[in-house]
């Protein structure tokens, strides 16, 4: 059977490889997957990733038009949004999932809940791609390619770590052993009730 972990870095890894035949942030995502489905979520949640780390990567141009940075800010801006909201969305697949479960009398909350321990598995999906790149790099020193080297493992030891960590978890949700609270992400900056410097502007 195909665990929880498995199926997302297989997905993260098909989203990565896409996203990186044209190599543009603007390129349209082709989602494989059935709309409303997990799947298709956990894709749209690595595209989205895939997305904002060039973006973090552009905007770093110390040559970059300051027009043009302003213009990159709102898009990471939207992106971090559409990022929190996805794993929300995505925690509330987990909510209904195990909706049934008893829970045992000394159950306990978990540090942070699946989807965002999902977030971070890919996060990792895309370090890993990145730095395996570096390795394989013939324009750059030996010394240099050791080193990345030694991070791409230090990478691959902590994505089995963290898929570990996902399944087990799961499981604990799933017999009562643990549960799950889901607290939304209160941007106050994105909400121009919340933001001095917006509502100042009324």
């Amino acid at each position: 059977m195909m665990t929880f972990s498995k199926l997302c870095n297989e997905i993260f890894v098909k989203a990565t490889a896409d996203y990186h035949l044209t190599d543009s942030v603007d390129a349209p995502m082709n989602n494989p997957y059935q709309p409303l489905t997990i799947e298709y979520y956990l894709y749209l949640k690595n595209w989205i990733d895939a997305v904002q780390w060039h973006f973090e990567d552009i905007i770093r141009d110390p040559q970059i038009d300051p027009s043009e940075a302003l213009t990159l800010k709102r898009r990471i801006d939207k992106s971090n949004q559409d990022r929190t909201d996805l794993v929300e969305l995505i925690d509330s697949y987990f909510l209904d999932r195990y909706k049934e479960v008893t829970l045992q009398p000394d159950a306990t909350i978990n540090t942070e809940s699946p989807a965002w321990a999902v977030d971070r598995l890919s996060i990792l999906a895309l370090k890993i791609y990145h730095m395996r790149q570096e390795v394989e790099r013939t324009d750059t020193t030996e010394e240099h390619r050791a080193q990345c080297q030694t991070k791409l493992s230090i990478l691959l030891e902590q994505q089995k770590d963290l898929s570990l960590a996902i399944d087990q978890l799961l499981a604990d949700i799933a017999a009562g052993r643990k549960y799950m609270k889901v607290y939304k992400q209160m941007k106050m900056y994105n909400d121009p009730a919340l933001n001095p410097v917006l509502y100042a502007k009324k």
